[in-house]
């Protein structure tokens, strides 16, 4: 293919850049992991991740905005689960390319 001729979408560049971006942050990774587990509240997020409350609250919003967590409120809580439907597939597909690529790179076997 002659890649003069290859054009990309923008729109849909900027989207996935957007959305590996939302990935990337260490605090948004770690509260989409224990999320995998179960619906939580900021304050069991806060004790399962070591982060401040403001810290969390912050990046639940940015996750909640992109819609890879949503919010349920449950009494005085709001209680946060992960996308099941987009999300949760897609940490399968990279839990499976992490252990057989990236974990033998991290411990110096690849």
């Amino acid at each position: 293919m002659n890649m003069n001729s290859y054009n990309t979408n923008p729109i849909k560049f900027k989207a996935y850049k957007m959305f590996l971006q939302t990935l990337a942050a260490d605090a948004r990774l770690k509260i989409i992991q224990v999320l995998e587990k179960k619906p939580l509240c900021v304050n069991e997020i806060v004790t399962l991740t070591g982060y401040e409350q403001t810290l969390i609250s912050h990046h639940l919003k940015v996750l909640q905005h992109h819609g890879m967590v949503f919010v349920e409120k449950r009494g005085r809580f709001k209680y946060y689960t992960l996308n099941q439907e987009t999300i949760q597939p897609l940490l399968w597909l990279i839990d499976a390319h992490t252990k057989q690529y990236c974990c033998k790179i991290v411990e110096g076997k690849r």
